[in-house]
C-alpha cells in the first residue's frame, strides 16, 4: 500500500488527510437498520449484547493523535500503558457520563447533554463524526451537535446493506454468485420458495438470508421441504398481520466452499475507489471468529477479487455511496470464486485490524486475527494477562507475539452474581504458518486457565 489507510480514508470521506475526526464504534448498526422490516424472527443478544456494546473500543485504534474516540467506558489503564509501549499514537479519549451496558456507544451518547455540547465544540472546529456505521441514531448525534458525518446518510447505508441489494447488484454487473433469489415482495417470495423446493427435491440445500441479519444471525440452512415451508407459513403470516406485501429476505443455492472471504474498498466523494485489502475470514457455524491475512488466493483469483470491488465500488458510488465498504465472498470446494455473497455498508472487523496490520506485520509474515472465549469468576485485570500470557505478548514492531486490539470485551458482561463470558480479541503475528499455530495454541491454553480466580 502506497500510503496509510487513515489518510486515505480522511481524503476520501472528507477532502484532506490531516482532517479531524471524531470516533464512534457502533456496533451491530444492523439492528437499527433491521427495525421493522419483514425478514426472519429477531433473537434478543441477552447476556450477549453487553459483550457486542464494548467492541465500541475498536474505534480507538482508528484514531490517532488530533482525532477524539467516544467509548463507553475507560479503557483499563494497563492496557493503554500497553499500546503507548508499542508506539501506538493514541487519541483523546472521552467516555459518557453512564454507560448501560445493554446500549450502544450510540444510544448512550445520545443520553448525555454535556459530551454532546463538547462534540459541538469540536464541530465548530472543523471535525467529523465517523462511525462504524450511519444509522437514525449516529444522524440524530449530528444533529443535536451539529457535526459532519464522514460517510452516507443513514438511508443509502442501510439501503446498500441489505443483502436483496448486493443480490440485485451483482446480478446486474455479471458478478457470479450462488444461484438464487432476492425478495422484496410476498410473490417474490412465494416464487422463490418454489424453486428452492426444486432444489431440494433434488437431494440439495437452500439457504434464506435475512436482509439485514449479522454474524451468524438470519440465516437458516435448509434442507428439508417441511422446514421451509414452516418458514414459508410464517413469512406469510407476518404479511397478513402487517397487511403489507413487502418482504426483505434472499434465498440461494448452498454451495459447499473451501474459504470465506472479507474484502475491503473505499469510495471516495469523488468517485475514486481504492482496494484496501482481501482476508481470509474465519468462521464457525456462520458467525465471525477472526482474520487469517494474508488469503490464501492465486493470482487469478486475486485479480478477481480486485476487479469485483472496483465495479461495486464504481456501483455503489453511483448510488450515493462514500466510505468504506465490506464485501464478504467465497471460494468454492472446486477452486471457483464467487466475488459478493454480500456487502457490507460500514466498517468490518478488518477495517478496525489495518493500521495495526500496516505497522506490525511484516512483509511476507503471517498474522492471525481471533477472538478468544472465556469464562471468568470475576473481572480479569490487563496487568493479570500481561503476566499469564509473559514473552508471547507482543513487545516492538518487527517481532512476533501476541498484540491485544480489544480489552473491554474481556470484563464487559461483569457485574452480576456467578461468572460471566467475555471474549478476548487479539492479533497473533509470526514469520510463519506453523509458529501462528503454535501461538494461537498457547493463548488459547492460557485463557483457559484463566478459569480460576483472576486475582488483582
Amino acid at each position: 500500500m502506497t500510503a496509510q489507510f487513515i489518510p486515505r480514508l480522511k481524503t476520501a470521506v472528507a477532502g484532506e488527510e490531516d482532517a479531524r475526526f471524531v470516533f464512534l464504534g457502533n456496533f451491530e448498526v444492523e439492528d437499527v437498520w433491521g427495525e421493522g422490516e419483514p425478514g426472519l424472527p429477531r433473537m434478543a443478544f441477552g447476556s450477549g449484547s453487553a459483550v457486542v456494546n464494548r467492541m465500541d473500543e475498536f474505534a480507538m485504534l482508528l484514531a490517532g493523535p488530533g482525532d477524539r474516540v467516544l467509548l463507553k467506558a475507560a479503557p483499563d489503564p494497563d492496557y493503554l500503558a500497553f499500546l503507548e509501549g508499542l508506539g501506538v499514537a493514541l487519541p483523546e479519549i472521552h467516555t459518557v457520563a453512564a454507560q448501560n451496558p445493554q446500549q450502544t456507544v450510540s444510544q448512550d451518547v445520545l443520553d448525555d447533554p454535556e459530551l454532546l455540547r463538547l462534540v459541538a465544540e469540536w464541530a465548530e472546529q472543523g471535525a467529523y463524526l465517523s462511525v462504524h456505521g450511519v444509522s437514525v441514531l449516529e444522524e440524530e448525534i449530528a444533529r443535536r451537535a451539529g457535526i459532519r458525518i464522514a460517510a452516507s446518510s443513514a438511508e443509502i447505508c442501510k439501503a446498500v446493506n441489505s443483502k436483496v441489494y448486493s443480490r440485485r447488484v451483482a446480478d446486474e454487473l455479471g458478478l457470479r454468485q450462488p444461484a438464487g433469489r432476492g425478495c422484496r415482495t410476498l410473490t417474490e417470495w412465494s416464487a422463490a420458495v418454489t424453486w428452492a423446493k426444486e432444489i431440494l427435491a433434488s437431494g440439495r440445500r437452500v439457504v434464506v438470508k435475512d436482509a439485514y441479519g449479522v454474524s451468524g444471525k438470519g440465516i437458516v440452512v435448509v434442507d428439508d421441504p417441511r422446514r421451509l415451508d414452516q418458514m414459508d407459513r410464517m413469512v406469510s403470516r407476518k404479511a397478513r398481520t402487517t397487511g403489507s406485501e413487502r418482504v426483505g429476505l434472499v434465498v440461494e443455492e448452498f454451495v459447499a466452499k473451501r474459504a470465506d472471504l472479507n474484502y475491503q474498498m473505499t469510495v471516495g466523494r469523488d468517485g475514486d475507489v481504492r482496494f484496501d485489502f482481501v482476508k481470509e475470514a474465519i468462521t464457525e457455524s456462520g458467525v465471525h471468529k477472526g482474520h487469517r491475512i494474508p488469503a490464501r488466493l492465486d493470482g487469478r483469483q486475486e485479480a478477481e477479487i480486485r476487479e469485483a470491488a472496483r465495479l461495486l465500488g464504481e456501483r455503489l458510488h453511483a448510488d450515493g455511496y462514500v466510505g468504506v465498504a465490506g464485501v464478504d465472498a467465497m471460494v468454492g470446494d472446486d477452486e471457483q470464486l464467487f466475488p459478493v455473497t454480500e456487502i457490507n455498508a460500514r466498517n468490518n472487523m478488518s477495517t478496525y485490524q489495518l493500521p495495526l496490520q500496516e505497522r506490525f506485520v511484516p512483509e511476507g509474515w503471517v498474522a492471525l486475527a481471533r477472538q478468544y472465549p472465556l469464562r471468568l469468576p470475576e473481572p480479569l485485570p490487563f496487568k493479570r494477562l500481561d503476566r499469564a500470557l509473559g514473552e508471547v505478548l507482543l513487545k516492538r514492531a518487527g517481532e512476533e507475539g501476541v498484540l491485544v486490539n480489544n480489552f473491554a470485551t474481556v470484563n464487559a458482561a461483569a457485574g452480576g452474581d456467578g461468572g460471566f463470558d467475555g471474549r478476548l480479541y487479539a492479533l497473533v503475528i509470526a514469520p510463519t504458518e506453523d509458529r501462528v499455530r503454535e501461538l494461537d495454541e498457547h493463548v488459547a491454553g492460557v485463557v483457559a486457565g484463566l478459569t480460576e480466580r483472576t486475582g488483582s
